[in-house]
């Protein structure tokens, strides 16, 4: 059964001609021990069939090593969205229900290779010196969780030192366990900061910044 009806297709054909560069998805799956990766699969497959600019490349979690390692892969199913470069941007679990918007939106900021960030945010992130691990997690029926999630990617997008991470936790219930989960969005930042919810972009780019060491960004000066 196709994830994409036809009146869904014909949007994102509208939506995609936006694009102005090609775009890369670069999914890591196995057949075994993966509930979701089929699925998640099939769904970048039809994805990919819409648009001439967006080219899938499908690795094995087991066997491609080196695109595993070299793309730093740590659990599946993964999908990097990337264009003329690879800016940190993972999808881990299938991006489906809110977070299908969030992938698409995702696919044409990294297609204009621009952040669409505020001048101020931009000017604050030029200060960051130290690297920021951004974990946004969520669920496909959290209506908040996707903007949570656009904004980090934009984050990486902006920053050299930003990598930004979609996870789709109900997929990996021992990071509810690690993380100690009670609702979504959570954004984890370098393992030692928590932001809870969907934040204005002001608010979430403070909270972020203030992960980093003091001499090592924004949050020093």
């Amino acid at each position: 059964m196709a994830f994409l009806d036809e009146r869904t297709r014909m949007e994102l054909q509208r939506r995609l001609a936006d694009m102005a560069n090609p775009v890369r998805l670069v999914f890591f799956t196995q057949e075994l021990e993966c509930a979701t990766c089929r699925e998640t699969g099939q769904l970048l497959r039809e994805l990919a069939g819409v648009s001439d600019k967006i080219r899938l490349e499908v690795y094995n979690f087991q066997l491609d090593r080196e695109q595993v390692e070299a793309f730093g892969v740590d659990k599946i199913p993964a999908t990097v969205v990337m264009g003329e470069r690879d800016y940190g941007i993972r999808f881990y679990g299938i991006p489906s229900g809110y977070e299908f918007a969030a992938l698409v939106d995702t696919i044409l900021a990294v297609s204009r290779a621009d952040s669409g960030l505020s001048p101020e945010t931009r000017e604050k992130l030029r200060q960051v010196k130290a690297p920021l691990h951004l974990q946004v997690l969520v669920t496909p029926t959290c209506p908040y969780c996707p903007a949570a999630v656009r904004l980090a990617h934009r984050m990486a997008i902006e920053s050299e030192w930003i990598r930004a991470d979609m996870v789709e936790v109900s997929e990996f219930p021992y990071l509810i366990t690690k993380y100690q989960v009670m609702g979504v969005p959570l954004t984890v930042v370098n393992e030692t900061t928590f932001i809870e919810g969907a934040l204005p972009e002001p608010a979430f780019v403070e909270e972020v910044l203030s992960a980093l060491p003091a001499s090592s960004g924004e949050s020093g000066t």
